[in-house]
């Protein structure tokens, strides 16, 4: 419930008059935008969760920047029911007021971090021509631009309501995996041990953030996925490494647990989004072998 806030007087559509605009009362926060793919006769019993990564959306499962099927297409063409979320603050799930509501300002990423962050080269510049990839890079770089537009601000801070969301899903849905990437495939392991008897598998694509390392109860099976250019990137990433390297030991009693490593398994070149990688189909067949193994 909010109180004391001034009335403003403002235009509301096009060429519009201005109106009163009153944002006191009771407001609506931590929602969370699901969208169902659901098939006549699935093959498969269990439908696939899609969880996107900081600062993205579920688009990052729809389609590739330059234009190809995503892994949600390609789960479905595999036989999955699936859905596909925008986690809490994220895209269609909507904002809430600041600091009235959320605490703090979001965080918005620059194009250069994005370049670097996602491990797609070392050296950044506003022309495209001048930019400096990874050799043998696999991402569409000349897309790149593209890419920057399905980016959406965050708020640090936000885990407990995105973490309630996600609960409230697998709650919902029942027995379930969890395909996750980056950020997500933390919040995904931490619903896998919240609501083992519903999760029945975890990918975790490029994990970045794990939870704290985990010593009783029985886990479902956790897979993995590993890109190229870890090394190259710095603390950054190895730091992610190790941190899901800690986590994985601590269940790896109570779990069965798969690692593919794509540079070790000889594909080079993967960005920190495989699943938008020019061989996004070669490593989908891999993660689709594993969940319907």
């Amino acid at each position: 419930m909010l109180e004391g806030l001034p009335i403003e007087h403002r235009s509301m559509v096009l060429n519009g008059y201005p109106r009163e605009v009153d944002p006191n009362g009771e407001h609506v926060y931590g929602q969370m935008y699901v969208q169902e793919f659901r098939l006549t006769n699935p093959r498969h019993p269990e439908p696939v969760l899609l969880w996107h990564g900081g600062g993205m959306t579920g688009c990052t499962w729809e389609t590739t920047p330059d234009g190809r099927p995503g892994w949600l297409m390609r789960f479905l063409e595999a036989g999955y029911d699936v859905l596909v979320s925008d986690a809490v603050e994220r895209g269609r799930s909507s904002w809430a007021r600041f600091p009235e509501v959320y605490k703090d300002s979001p965080v918005f990423r620059p194009k250069k971090e994005g370049w670097t962050t996602f491990r797609i080269g070392p050296e950044y510049s506003p022309d495209p021509a001048a930019r400096i990839a990874f050799p043998g890079q696999l991402f569409p770089v000349e897309h790149f631009d593209s890419f920057v537009n399905q980016w959406v601000p965050r708020w640090p801070g936000h885990e407990s309501l995105i973490l309630a969301a996600y609960e409230a899903l697998v709650d919902r849905i029942g027995s379930c995996h969890i395909v996750a990437h980056s950020q997500g495939a933390g919040f995904a392991a931490e619903i896998a041990r919240r609501r083992p008897d519903s999760v029945v598998s975890v990918v975790g694509v490029e994990p970045g953030g794990m939870p704290r390392p985990a010593s009783t109860g029985r886990l479902p099976r956790h897979l993995i996925v590993w890109g190229d250019f870890i090394e190259p990137s710095g603390a950054h990433w190895t730091n992610y490494r190790r941190q899901a390297d800690e986590y994985l030991a601590s269940i790896a009693s109570r779990a069965d647990i798969t690692v593919i490593d794509l540079p070790a398994d000889g594909i080079k070149g993967n960005s920190h989004f495989p699943m938008m990688d020019r061989n996004s189909d070669k490593v989908f067949q891999r993660v689709d072998a594993w969940i319907s193994r």
